[in-house]
């Protein structure tokens, strides 16, 4: 709360929070509180990928339940994000769905494809569905969801990655002549884990905020932390909330002071609160 308030008043320019995803959420909510006309912020978080650029992946675990605009604002911070801290110039934004075609997906996710493929994805290098396998094949550098979906996309790639590396070990290990394989394979095998490293990446962001946050992981070394305070740095640098912004200016995508809340959970019109799954 401290660190948000510095940022709230001016004595400081981004967040960036070793604490719990839900904490730091409620801290930036309460104190840098939502840009103007966005309905949800999100968790933003570049999934390193073995030989590629990071995919992002939003929402992956701030809002449990989404409604068609919000994902659309989603896309549209995640384009921005992607374009000033992520140095791609023309990002392919996809959403996660149970089939490329348009019309797979729940009546929500064919709503939202239906919109981004028309006026609400001006800006946007919408490239339509993705399936969970595509994720990590690159098809796509902004991948969006719904915080419950991302939450459960997040921890199972990091699962798999994490228990495939020590199925690598445990084999290099398991006889003198795979510890003589191992040894031999031991340089390629450290880049691989260097390069999914969820370390490089920082953690993940708050987007939607009037300020920039960043929530790097509690058991992140001192590495991670300080890749957490670089990215935060060029995302202020790169004015990532003041681009997410002008982006969604121009597609129309600010939630009008007449739009209703309903099944946000609010208190009052002004200031939704957002359902945190955790990250």
């Amino acid at each position: 709360m401290q660190a948000a308030r510095a940022v709230a008043d001016g004595r400081a320019d981004a967040l960036v929070s070793g604490g719990s995803t839900g904490s730091a959420l409620a801290a930036g909510l309460f104190n840098l509180r939502r840009d103007r006309g966005i309905y949800r912020p999100a968790l933003a978080l570049p999934m390193p990928m073995p030989a590629s650029a990071p995919v992002l992946l939003l929402d992956v675990g701030a809002n449990v339940i989404c409604r068609p605009e919000h994902l659309v604002q989603f896309a549209h911070m995640g384009s921005a994000f992607a374009q000033a801290v992520m140095g791609i110039d023309s990002p392919r934004v996809a959403l996660l769905s149970n089939g490329e075609e348009p019309a797979k997906g729940t009546p929500d996710l064919v709503a939202v494809h239906t919109q981004l493929a028309a006026e609400a994805g001006k800006g946007l290098n919408f490239v339509g569905n993705v399936e969970g396998t595509q994720v990590t094949d690159g098809l796509a550098d902004v991948v969006v969801m719904d915080g419950f979906t991302g939450n459960i996309t997040l921890k199972l790639i990091e699962g798999v990655s994490g228990r495939t590396l020590r199925a690598i070990r445990d084999a290099a290990m398991s006889s003198s002549r795979a510890k003589l394989g191992g040894w031999l394979l031991a340089p390629a095998v450290r880049r691989v884990r260097e390069e999914i490293d969820p370390e490089a990446a920082g953690g993940a962001y708050m987007l939607g905020l009037r300020r920039l946050g960043v929530i790097a992981h509690g058991r992140f070394t001192r590495r991670g932390f300080a890749r957490a305070i670089e990215v935060a740095a060029r995302g202020v640098q790169e004015d990532v909330i003041g681009r997410a912004r002008a982006a969604l200016v121009q597609a129309g995508a600010l939630r009008s002071a007449g739009d209703g809340l309903e099944g946000d959970g609010a208190g009052s019109s002004s200031e939704p609160t957002a359902t945190v799954s955790g990250q």
